[in-house]
């Protein structure tokens, strides 16, 4: 089965370790072993971390772009919600769903793009959106992918503006330089082959420091300090 997720990675950090950008969205074609993605639509996102139910809707959108080039049987979104189609998910099906009033009232705002989207993608190319969430290996894939693009957008940014970043890497993974690019490998008990890889085409590592280190402040993240070598 050919699988296209979708998720969104990485946040910039304040002093205080606390998120304040989310950096990138991806979304990525995945098919048997399910270890890697086979085709990748990154974008940087920057979006404000405090709304970051905002981006589901631009990772669905990511999800529809990418099925202009690829086939898919399925396309799972980072929405834990039972594995329901999102045409079918409808307000009233939240009161059965274990997430918070807070996390609701964001699920029924962004919900009308969400199933209009779906909608698209059904009729267009005859697949399904499934509001899957942590549960899918392809989300989590996706999720690395789009923290290893993270990584190269938020060294641009230390380079443009000459100053220290501090990133925040996803749950229960590390960072490893590769030839020509960079991948995130997940760390979490049999996932161990499970990755995210960005190509690193304008050689933008080389320009950067980059020191790893322990998030003090959420255990099972780790974060990356950059700096300009310029």
């Amino acid at each position: 089965m050919k699988i296209i997720a979708a998720d969104s990675s990485t946040a910039i950090l304040n002093k205080k370790f606390e998120p304040q950008l989310i950096v990138a969205a991806a979304a990525i074609l995945v098919k048997s072993p399910y270890r890697e993605s086979r085709a990748c639509l990154a974008e940087p996102i920057f979006a404000d971390a405090k709304y970051g139910h905002e981006v589901i809707v631009h990772e669905a959108e990511l999800c529809r772009e990418l099925l202009g080039t690829v086939r898919a049987d399925v396309v799972h979104l980072d929405m834990s919600l039972g594995a329901i189609p999102l045409e079918r998910l409808s307000p009233i099906q939240f009161s059965n769903i274990r997430v918070s009033s807070k996390a609701k009232r964001h699920l029924i705002k962004i919900l009308p793009r969400l199933r209009k989207i779906a909608g698209e993608i059904r009729q267009k190319y005859r697949v399904e959106v499934l509001a899957i969430g942590k549960e899918s290996i392809p989300v989590r894939i996706a999720e690395l992918t789009a923290g290893a693009h993270a990584i190269l957008y938020a060294c641009s940014k230390a380079l443009k503006e000459n100053q220290t970043v501090l990133l925040g890497l996803p749950l229960k993974c590390q960072f490893r330089p590769v030839e020509k690019g960079i991948c995130l490998h997940s760390l979490i008990a049999a996932e161990h082959d499970v990755k995210g890889f960005a190509e690193d085409t304008e050689e933008i590592l080389k320009k950067v420091n980059i020191m790893e280190m322990l998030n003090p402040c959420a255990r099972g993240f780790r974060a990356l300090e950059l700096t300009s070598k310029v």
